[in-house]
């Protein structure tokens, strides 16, 4: 005959019955935080991530010489025979080194800020899921940084070679330090986050949020997005910059759907029995 207790009666669990109530696995150690603990969470990888940044900044203008050399003197290449940048402010130029190194320092961070940003999303994911921590610490570096790279070497020389050529007999272009190197850093800085595409698509697909066939379906709506990024970011009206930004990135969103494709969906599908 089964007792039942008082309303206000505390149960005891009987003898072997004392591990029946659901608990977090090891697979899952993300618990529950509040929206307080969230913002303090955020902000110590906000302090870490900029520490980082300033020690980066700290090395890169130890060299800001050579970084000046390296990001203007292509720039000043391609100006017509015997033609150079000016500046007209006096504080110009020297924030000019400034903003150069904060670029450099940026890079040199990356792999820092990467980290931290996963740390912030880690808990609230699977033990198997954190295996993908250094995968995406390295990929969102690498990628961070070709996106620079192609902007450096095919992007913005293809963009000021168009703006160059309108040089003739009546026009002469001197352009100023300052709203070219604007217009080199949003375009490196725009490059290097669009080519985290496929760092994000990987991350997605393994957690099974996104598949393949979903970006295939999409596929028309996500060119005519890159477009219309390429066009607000681009910085000419031709559409030579828009086409030599959008184009690489549709070749992105291609790759992330055969990534998508290789490490969400079979994966998964191989996963599931085991429910």
């Amino acid at each position: 005959m089964a007792l039942v207790p008082f309303p206000n009666q505390a149960q005891v669990p009987a003898p072997g019955e004392e591990n029946n109530e659901p608990e977090w696995s090891d697979d899952h150690t993300g618990g529950k935080m509040s929206f307080l603990e969230h913002l303090d969470e955020l902000r110590k990888r906000i302090i870490w991530s900029l520490l980082a940044l300033f020690i980066g900044f700290g090395v890169a203008f130890g060299f800001h010489d050579q970084i000046f050399d390296f990001v203007m003197r292509p720039m000043q290449q391609l100006l017509p025979k015997g033609g150079t940048l000016i500046y007209t402010d006096p504080s110009e130029a020297f924030m000019l080194h400034v903003q150069l190194a904060l670029i450099a320092g940026l890079v040199l961070a990356i792999p820092v800020v990467a980290t931290q940003l996963w740390l912030f999303i880690a808990p609230g994911l699977y033990s198997k899921e954190k295996k993908l921590a250094i995968p995406f610490v390295v990929m969102s570096t690498v990628l961070f940084v070709v996106g620079i790279a192609f902007n450096h070497y095919v992007v913005f020389p293809i963009t000021w070679r168009f703006f160059v050529g309108f040089t003739n007999d009546i026009l002469t272009f001197m352009p100023r330090v300052d709203p070219a190197f604007s217009m080199y850093m949003r375009l490196a800085l725009a490059l290097g986050i669009t080519f985290q595409l496929p760092t994000v698509v990987l991350f997605l697909a393994r957690m099974g949020m996104i598949t393949p066939m979903f970006m295939i379906r999409h596929f028309k709506y996500a060119v005519l997005l890159i477009i219309i990024a390429a066009a607000v970011l681009s910085p000419d009206g031709g559409g030579v910059g828009m086409l030599a930004m959008g184009g690489p990135v549709i070749l992105l969103y291609i790759l992330s759907i055969g990534l998508a494709w290789i490490f969400g969906k079979k994966k998964v599908a191989a996963e599931e029995p085991e429910d």
